[in-house]
């Protein structure tokens, strides 16, 4: 997708100056990051997690700030001294991944996937409909799954409502992993299961849990111990179907509510958030068949409890 000032004829001022740019091609598989530091060595590892932020590093065409991007060989990398139009314009959302089809992204925890009746503040929905908008007024977004606004993570977009309908309709076969980290209250015992209910929802916007399948929706979330203490533990958690709050209510069954989350049990706030946050997203993609794997840094304040 072309950028605002890649338009030719558009150009009302001839004489400015194009942005400066360094490019290189792949000739063997490696990883974004590595690559970058071998061919750059005036740039130091921070100096390049900039860079990516900042969406300068193009491949193929494609904006990318994954630092564990995996190259092939034949690849094409350009790199931009000048940010890519509206990269720095979207406080909470970071740009993971985009081509024409998808975008992926990583939201912070207290953005709202979509404006409610009760909230109509910036959205990570509103921030990408303005930003896609830049290339082309025409241009659209749509919805494909959301987080919980206190949930952090990776998220993925469509750019067309017939992909948006494809990913859904097929998202069972297209997603491979959709992985969470979860801070909980104390310790489990065992220190890793599966735990399964049948979840409904009350007019009051609570879910419940039963195990009467005639209830609700069958749930069922895979649960592991990564980190623990005396207070808390770090959990990695794969999820077999992905109904609403499910997370945060099979904790709540498990009697190990994620911290921060009142609405289900827990009487912490160590970290001044909810403690969810969507760590790994695989999918294969709606139109290509290539397959994607995208993973974030596990937040800081999950970490600095242990």
């Amino acid at each position: 997708m072309k950028n605002k000032g890649e338009n030719k004829g558009k150009d009302k001022n001839p004489k400015r100056e194009k942005p400066q740019t360094t490019q290189f091609k792949v000739k063997q598989e490696a990883e974004l990051m590595k690559f970058l530091i071998e061919n750059m060595p005036h740039k130091n590892r921070n100096n390049i997690k900039t860079m990516l932020k900042k969406r300068q590093v193009v491949v193929n065409g494609t904006a990318i700030s994954q630092f564990n991007h995996v190259l092939k060989p034949g690849d094409s990398i350009e790199l931009s001294r000048r940010p890519a139009d509206s990269a720095l314009k979207m406080p909470g959302v970071v740009i993971v991944h985009e081509d024409d089809q998808v975008i992926v992204v990583n939201k912070n925890a207290g953005l709202l996937t979509i404006a409610t009746d009760k909230e109509k503040r910036d959205t990570v929905y509103s921030m990408l409909s303005s930003y896609v908008k830049v290339q082309d007024r025409g241009n659209k977004i749509f919805i494909v799954h959301r987080l919980d606004r206190e949930t952090s993570g990776l998220m993925l977009f469509a750019k067309s409502k017939e992909v948006k309908e494809l990913l859904q309709e097929t998202w069972t076969e297209t997603v491979g992993e959709r992985t969470y980290l979860a801070v909980i209250d104390g310790q489990l015992d065992p220190t890793e299961g599966t735990h399964s209910s049948y979840l409904f929802e009350s007019k009051a916007f609570i879910v419940y849990s039963s195990q009467d399948p005639e209830r609700g929706q069958h749930a069922v979330t895979n649960y592991s111990t990564l980190k623990s203490n005396d207070e808390f533990s770090l959990l990695k958690v794969n999820l077999e179907t992905g109904r609403k709050n499910q997370i945060r209510v099979h904790m709540k069954d498990l009697g190990h509510p994620i911290v921060g989350d009142k609405k289900y049990g827990s009487t912490s706030n160590p970290i001044r958030r909810l403690g969810l946050h969507a760590w790994v997203l695989a999918f294969t993609h709606p139109t290509t068949g290539k397959k994607f794997r995208f993973e974030t840094s596990i937040p800081g304040s999950f970490l600095k409890l242990f």
